[in-house]
């Protein structure tokens, strides 16, 4: 194959037929094991402070700001992984919350927003392969799966087809209320390892933002509206360059045109 040549693509068919091979069960049980494991880690180092869990009840913002920041960070990425379509849980806030200066994961700015990023990442993603898979469940259905059938789902599907991982990153770094993208992958029947991979370099993206701003100076609702606009500003390129395209070939057309003549 030429260097200079694309790379292929994952697989993403808009019609897939036969049987997946997603195992739905294998999955939960890995993702109830890690789920648990975070809940372990907040719980050990809490007791080693001393916290009890009516401390936890009665007052959550104070017993969180005491914990230790290993024990934030495993808390935090624990409540995002339960963050996904079905528990539309909000995020943004707990993103904030982590990177203040007084929640004190980290003693830097850098060393703030990179293990922020990193944990919220590793969650939401955990968060959307629970989404795959429960999409994938539902998908084994016949009555839901004939949504593929239809020429909406058709033309998403080739739309999507043409840069699959990037729109993947593009649609979890903006803050968009329904992820579309994320059913679409499923649907389509794209490959988990790179679906997971586009997903954590857009969450991560997206939270490094978020941090950055809430440490710098908190004002977490800042790098929203920051996001927002980048997701105008790249749905704008979009549609310009689909425009220019557009015109060239007209141009083109007649210009061959012009010369038969």
């Amino acid at each position: 194959m030429d260097a200079c040549s694309p790379k292929p693509q994952p697989p993403c068919d808009a019609s897939p037929s036969g049987p997946d091979d997603v195992s739905v069960r294998r999955w939960f049980i890995a993702y109830a094991a890690v789920f648990a494991a975070a809940c372990v880690v907040v719980v050990v180092l809490a007791g080693r402070q001393g916290q009890t869990l009516s401390a936890w009840t009665s007052d959550p913002i104070r017993a969180f700001t005491e914990s230790t920041p290993i024990a934030k960070l495993a808390g935090f990425a624990g409540y995002l992984s339960l963050c996904c379509t079905f528990l539309p849980l909000p995020t943004g806030w707990a993103v904030a919350a982590v990177a203040t200066r007084q929640a004190a994961v980290a003693d830097n700015l850098m060393a703030t927003m990179l293990l922020v990023a990193a944990a919220g990442a590793v969650g939401s993603t955990l968060a959307n392969l629970n989404d795959y898979h429960l999409f994938t469940w539902l998908l084994r259905r016949r009555r839901i799966a004939s949504v593929r059938d239809t020429s909406a789902h058709r033309a998403a599907a080739r739309w999507f087809a043409k840069a699959p991982f990037a729109i993947l990153v593009v649609f979890n770094l903006v803050p968009i209320p329904v992820d579309i993208v994320r059913m679409l992958a499923t649907s389509c029947r794209y490959s988990r390892w790179p679906f997971a991979a586009a997903n954590f370099i857009g969450r991560f993206l997206r939270y490094g933002v978020i941090a950055f701003v809430t440490y710098r100076w908190n004002l977490g609702w800042l790098a929203v509206v920051a996001l927002l606009g980048l997701a105008i500003i790249l749905g704008m390129l979009r549609l310009l360059s689909g425009m220019v395209r557009k015109l060239s070939a007209r141009r083109q057309r007649n210009t061959l045109s012009q010369i038969k003549l």
